[in-house]
């Protein structure tokens, strides 16, 4: 058997004329090739993003214009439904302006208790249609006049009107919605001219009441 000398350790061979550091193996060298595959990597995803900011740009504006047509079209079918309703309106409101001497002959038979028999259910009949189509009656004795649906044609003066007053109602008025399609013919009458408002009669009444002052 071969003996082992404690303390020393087997070392390759060493070719004949070569150093020491000449036999350690060197890190290898990169190649010219793969020193370029990362410049053209950072190139590739430099214009990746270029076109990706392009899309989403592209994508922005036409987000944006698909957001004004889509308000456009809103406002359009707004406006149609709105002129739609309007025409509807003016339609009606024509029809039943041609039937207002008809509602007030039926109107007049009815106070002067002439509404009986098979007219009376005619007048009943055609009072509620023209309900069913919006039509509604304003106009009542005692209300302040209001010259934007008050037709005033005739006039007096009160004592007991503190403020121009419907009096009397000739012929009522009716309107459909907001529209008035004829305003109410009224009497009104008017303070007496000069007299003292209301509430300085109470107060000087009042007055009156606890004596007036004190006696010296």
């Amino acid at each position: 058997m071969t003996e082992e000398t404690p303390g020393f350790e087997e070392k390759p061979d060493v070719p004949s004329g070569t150093t020491p550091d000449e036999a350690e193996p060197k890190a290898a060298t990169p190649s010219s090739e793969e020193a370029a595959a990362p410049a053209g990597d950072a190139n590739q995803t430099a214009g990746l993003t270029a076109q990706l900011d392009q899309v989403r740009t592209a994508l922005t504006e036409r987000t944006g214009d698909l957001q004004r047509l889509q308000a456009e079209y809103q406002n359009y079918r707004r406006r149609v439904e709105r002129d739609r309703v309007a025409v509807k309106e003016i339609a009606v409101a024509g029809l039943l302006s041609e039937l207002l001497p008809v509602l007030d002959d039926v109107g007049r038979a009815r106070e002067h208790g002439e509404l009986v028999g098979g007219f009376k259910s005619v007048a009943e009949s055609l009072e509620t249609v023209v309900a069913k189509l919006g039509l509604q009656q304003f106009g009542k004795e005692g209300e302040p006049f209001d010259p934007t649906i008050h037709e005033a044609l005739m006039h007096s003066y009160a004592p007991d009107v503190t403020e121009t007053t419907c009096v009397a109602i000739l012929q009522p008025g009716y309107r459909i919605g907001e529209r008035t399609i004829r305003p109410a013919r009224v009497a009104v009458a008017e303070p007496q001219p000069g007299a003292a408002p209301a509430g300085t009669k109470e107060e000087k009444a009042d007055d009156e009441e606890s004596g007036g002052g004190e006696e010296v």
